[in-house]
């Protein structure tokens, strides 16, 4: 429990729950937009309010390991393993979809994906609720996930009936999702559990598909973007591409790395990302909500290392940046006429 809720607070969004409504829950990766998991006409509204399309299938969160058998089917070794080390906490498990769990909330596939939040917020009003939460990410779709209670109301206003303030994320990127309906579990999103522990734990390689037969969150082309538009580029010509840019007009904001923390940059605004990965991954969704506060309109930036919560870091900005070029790479940066007809294609 945090300063700013109160058992009071938890027992009013349990109710609103109940009700068919919908809450705002705080976890240790993003804010959730929740409802209640097996009701057709409350999920209905979680997809209204985001925009979401009803194809997209939502996680639901549940009070701990030992309700997984309600929610999923077939939970394999591999599964009941991964959930012993690291639950709660950020990983999500793709399962047969157990008979509880309406198609509403799995986008109409026979999966569904399931995870235990390590937030003392969300495990409380879990256990108050006694059922399954359905919450993707409190914000619009495709947009920046939200990791603070303000960030919310901002983005979603009164589509949300109750917001539980939680404080800001501790992880601030969204959870890992690993598929394990078969005998060779796989990630479908690297997120705040490293590919690195769970390989340690399951004694094997893991693959990160860039593509996968199922559909899961967080894997839509522009996911996490913000209103500027992401460009990546090399570390080596980060500077001179963000000076051409704001040379040709634009806007420009900068995600500067520690190695260039000192360096002159003529650009409208810049961050500075942190040197560690755990710093960088809270506060990635928090600096380009920044830059787009600040008026840019183009933000550019480079990868940092895949390795850690680097991975997931890197899936995060290629998604904001969007679809990538036929030729694979990264997204080079082009003048203002190029990068509107892009954007009207």
């Amino acid at each position: 429990m945090t300063a700013r809720t109160s058992d009071i607070d938890i027992g009013k969004a349990a109710g609103v729950l109940r009700a068919g409504g919908l809450v705002a829950l705080p976890t240790e990766t993003v804010y959730g937009l929740g409802a209640n998991a097996e009701d057709s006409t409350a999920l209905a509204r979680v997809f209204q309010v985001k925009g979401r399309p009803p194809t997209h299938p939502l996680i639901v969160h549940i009070g701990g390991a030992e309700h997984l058998g309600d929610w999923a089917e077939d939970v394999h070794a591999a599964a009941r393993l991964l959930a012993e080390h690291f639950w709660p906490g950020p990983l999500t498990l793709v399962l047969r979809r157990g008979h509880r769990v309406p198609l509403e909330a799995t986008g109409g596939l026979q999966t569904v994906a399931v995870r235990v939040p390590a937030h003392p917020v969300a495990l409380t009003l879990l256990k108050t609720f006694g059922g399954g939460v359905a919450a993707p990410s409190a914000n619009r779709f495709g947009s920046v996930s939200p990791t603070t209670a303000d960030h919310v109301r901002a983005e979603l206003g009164d589509g949300v009936d109750f917001v539980l303030d939680g404080g800001p994320c501790g992880v601030g990127v969204e959870s890992t999702i690993v598929d394990v309906t078969g005998d060779v579990p796989s990630i479908l999103r690297p997120g705040g559990v490293t590919r690195e522990d769970l390989e340690a734990v399951l004694g094997r390689p893991l693959a990160v598909p860039s593509t996968s037969r199922v559909r899961v969150p967080g894997q839509h082309p522009s996911h996490y973007a913000p209103r500027a538009r992401v460009v990546l580029v090399e570390p080596e010509n980060l500077i001179a591409e963000a000076e051409r840019a704001q040379e040709f007009g634009h806007q420009v904001g900068v995600f500067l790395p520690p190695s260039l923390a000192d360096a002159p940059v003529k650009s409208h605004a810049q961050v500075t990302v942190p040197t560690s990965m755990g710093a960088y991954a809270r506060g990635l969704y928090g600096f380009l909500r920044e830059l787009d506060q600040q008026g840019c309109d183009l933000i550019v930036a480079s990868l940092p290392a895949e390795e850690g919560l680097g991975l997931a870091i890197a899936n995060r900005l290629r998604r904001a940046a969007g679809p990538r070029p036929s030729g694979g790479g990264l997204r080079p940066l082009r003048d203002p006429a190029t990068v509107v007809q892009d954007e009207d294609a």
